[in-house]
């Protein structure tokens, strides 16, 4: 079995320290206009020190992207200057930094995007509480946002970051399309599994494209993927395994998959002997790493994950316990912070990225 203090060497020739890696979170920590913010440096520099990468939490591409307020942008080229100040306050720790990008489609609303209506592949709102109906993005549009992902890599290669991760999971853009849920199009971009992949498939060329002209040094991309829907139609396990076969056999250097929990098992009747991620892992041929993630806050929860996956990222553990990572090095397992995360949130003080977590988690726009 993998040990997480050892090394890996990705496809793109980016060398990870360790296996251990910061998922990638929503604090709405970022000025309104999505600018990195001095206390959102601050917060991801705490969190370094021992880690072999930090995920950002996700970043949009475009204005109309934008999911939530507080959220961090790398829509813009004015956005670079922060974005390299972020960059490197991790690098400082020794740690290589992804930024995730990502559209947020249908998941967001009017007042978050000061009055325009919401976009998705299709004019189907999400079944939630409140959701409000997106138009179609016509096909000037697809291509716009297509080409908009290669931008923001590019902003990612000129601030310093180690890589991007495209966030495809969480029902934001890229998934939207990929289910028969949100994506009813009729045209080139819907229809069958290879319909709905067209756009993630452009999406992914243009980020290439953009490594290849801007990169100077080995530069990651990966892929955030979520296994299910619980929408009907929607995702199901063998609609993911589709997908996993397109992504394993592309530049990505790594999957990331998107789990509340690393034992959990499929909705579907024919993949439930196992956890997900153990089917993600074999379908994945030894091809790609994977990252697996969900619930991680002990040494044995590290060591279970990898057993199916070569990294294992961990998110509420951090937040509440800064150098977990550090103590899990040093074998001071008895110092690690072990509140479960429902009550670590009942006394944490008001503003802080903790507070800002679980406040977004409670409505509904986390992204672990």
């Amino acid at each position: 079995m993998t040990n997480f203090d050892d090394s890996i060497e990705l496809k793109s020739g980016v060398t990870l320290r360790n296996r251990l890696v910061m998922s990638p979170m929503t604090t709405e920590q970022s000025f309104f206009n999505g600018t990195v913010t001095r206390d959102e440096i601050e917060y991801y520099a705490d969190r370094a020190t021992g880690l072999g990468a930090i995920i950002t939490g996700a970043a949009n591409v475009q204005d109309g992207g934008k999911g939530w307020q507080g959220e961090l942008s790398i829509a813009h080229d004015t956005m670079i200057p922060e974005l390299t100040e972020l960059a490197s306050a991790i690098h400082a720790r020794g740690t290589k930094t992804f930024v995730q990008i990502f559209h947020a489609g249908r998941m967001t609303n009017r007042a978050t995007l000061s009055g325009e209506q919401t976009v998705s592949a299709s004019a189907v709102a999400a079944p939630r509480p409140g959701a409000e109906t997106p138009r179609a993005m016509t096909i000037a549009e697809i291509h716009a946002t297509v080409r908009a992902f290669g931008d923001a890599t590019r902003r990612a290669i000129q601030a310093g970051f180690d890589g991007v991760e495209l966030h495809g999971a969480n029902t934001y853009l890229l998934q939207q399309f990929f289910s028969p849920h949100s994506n009813r199009r009729t045209d080139e971009y819907g229809g069958d599994v290879s319909g709905r992949y067209r756009f993630i498939g452009e999406v992914l060329d243009s980020v290439f494209a953009a490594v290849d002209q801007y990169a100077d040094r080995p530069f990651v991309v990966g892929y955030r993927v979520s296994p299910e829907e619980f929408e009907e139609p929607g995702i199901r396990f063998d609609d993911t395994l589709w997908l996993l076969g397109q992504l394993r056999d592309s530049r990505l250097d790594y999957v990331h998959i998107s789990l509340n929990s690393y034992d959990r098992v499929a909705r579907s009747d024919d993949y439930q002997d196992r956890p997900i991620i153990a089917y993600v892992h074999e379908a994945l041929q030894g091809k790609l790493p994977l990252i697996g993630v969900g619930g991680v806050r002990t040494r044995q929860d590290v060591n279970n994950v990898l057993q199916d996956a070569e990294m294992v990222a961990v998110g509420q553990q951090l937040l509440y316990d800064p150098t977990w990572a550090v103590k899990l090095a040093q074998g001071a397992d008895d110092a690690m912070l072990s509140v479960p995360f429902k009550e670590a949130v009942e006394f944490v003080p008001l503003n802080t990225p903790l507070y800002n977590f679980a406040a977004a988690r409670y409505r509904g726009r986390v992204n672990i």
